[in-house]
């Protein structure tokens, strides 16, 4: 299904869908419902799909509601918000750097926010609440430290991934001088979080992250349409009357956000935030930043790897964040050489 189809409200606002785009979105979000579903129901105590949602209806035994309501639920609402959280952040650098490599991941943002938790960690002993501030505060920290260092008559997409790089480099030396200087309860801690993880995840970590997605997501789709004309250059984006340096300002700073919100919430759960965009574009098929599909795809994508890593590996549970990285990896490879045969890097 291609084209678009042009939507007119009664006030006379009119405004165009992709038509394809639209049911790449749909049936993305089916797939994460039934994957939540099922693995809602993985466990010890496994439970049937079809009662994990009488349950969540209230049909449920005493002992059902508690496993999927209290101890099973927040984990599953948090992976799905990390996803989003991860996919439309992904999508907003990507666009903003115009290369598919300006991930948060891969340009230092979530490496800053890992030395942030790791500080608070080793040096003042903090428990997770405090680790989830520090690593916002990191994660604030590195990005406004690589805008800086990028600027130079604004933000060139380039510049912008080679400073990532470069800062991603530095702050992986600060995250292993770090666990050198840790003792071994707090290098445990510190190495558990890193992995990325959503053992233990409850509606503490839920509520905090699920308000950041509602003042942010509707923030960045917003700037949808200006996000789009930035991928035309700064001089096009000026000419059709796009404020250049606020609006990537703006994106730039709430992408930040929820990629360091969700790093506290769940550690750094890489290659999520590359690899979402990048699916989502080649489902719909179409151009421009691709925010909202890229979003429901992070929350595929979480969810699913969340599920191979308590099922694929027999009594051995992994955390999320292993199962993304080797996929992740696997892709950054294909994409590297794709880019490389396309003559582009």
């Amino acid at each position: 299904m291609r084209g678009t189809h042009a939507v007119r409200t009664s006030g006379g606002f009119s405004f165009r869908v992709d038509l394809r785009a639209a049911l790449v979105v749909l049936l993305l979000t089916v797939a994460a419902v039934a994957a939540a579903v099922v693995l809602i129901g993985v466990g010890d105590y496994p439970i049937a799909p079809g009662d994990v949602v009488r349950t969540l209806f209230g049909g449920g035994t005493t002992a059902q509601e508690f496993i999927v309501n209290d101890l099973r639920l927040p984990r599953v609402l948090v992976g799905l918000l990390v996803g989003v959280a991860l996919g439309i952040s992904g999508a907003v650098f990507q666009s903003i750097s115009r290369n598919p490599l300006g991930s948060p991941d891969v340009i230092g943002f979530g490496q800053g926010s890992s030395v942030g938790a790791l500080t608070v960690i080793v040096l003042f002993h903090g428990g997770s609440t405090a680790a989830a501030g520090g690593a916002i505060v990191g994660g604030l920290v590195t990005g406004v430290a690589i805008y800086a260092l990028a600027w130079k008559r604004g933000v060139h997409g380039y510049r912008l991934v080679l400073v990532g790089i470069g800062a991603a480099a530095m702050l992986t030396a600060c995250v292993s001088y770090l666990l050198t200087k840790a003792n071994l309860v707090d290098a445990t801690r510190a190495v558990v979080w890193m992995t990325g993880s959503l053992d233990g995840r409850d509606w503490s970590q839920f509520w905090p992250l699920l308000a950041a997605c509602v003042l942010l997501v509707p923030l960045v789709l917003g700037n949808g349409r200006n996000l789009r004309m930035l991928e035309m250059g700064d001089d096009a984006a000026y000419a059709l009357g796009v404020r250049v340096e606020r609006t990537r300002l703006v994106l730039m700073l709430a992408a930040v956000l929820l990629t360091a919100i969700a790093t506290a919430a769940a550690g750094p759960i890489s290659f999520v935030a590359l690899t979402a965009p990048q699916l989502a574009r080649r489902l719909t098929r179409s151009a421009g930043p691709n925010l909202l599909p890229a979003a429901v795809m992070g929350a595929v994508l979480v969810v699913v790897a969340d599920w191979v890593a308590q099922q694929a590996f027999g009594d051995r549970q992994l955390p999320v964040g292993v199962v993304t990285g080797v996929l992740g990896g696997c892709y950054l490879l294909w994409l590297l050489v794709t880019e490389r045969k396309a003559g582009r890097i």
